[in-house]
């Protein structure tokens, strides 16, 4: 493994950002969180558990986010437009 002194600008602010971005899904409560952002259609998926597959969506239109339930159980939220929320 290479050791740098100092990481750039750039790369102490992605580093900033990822660490709080743990700290925000360590706060879920969920055992194992998947996250997928497809910068193309600008979607973020969020994955809770095992990656199940839902039997129910909800969505909540006014701000974009699709609720994926299988059963009773929050499996995915899919955030859409995410860049802008």
């Amino acid at each position: 493994m290479a050791t740098v002194t100092k990481p750039s600008t750039k790369t102490q602010q992605i580093i900033a950002r990822v660490l709080d971005i743990g700290k925000q899904i360590a706060q879920l409560g969920n055992e194992d969180v998947w996250l997928s952002y497809d910068r193309e259609a600008d979607v973020l998926y969020v994955n809770f558990g095992s990656r199940q597959r839902a039997t129910d969506t909800i969505a909540l239109d006014e701000i974009g986010v699709l609720l994926r339930y299988r059963g009773r159980k929050l499996v995915g939220i899919t955030v859409l437009e995410a860049s802008k929320r």
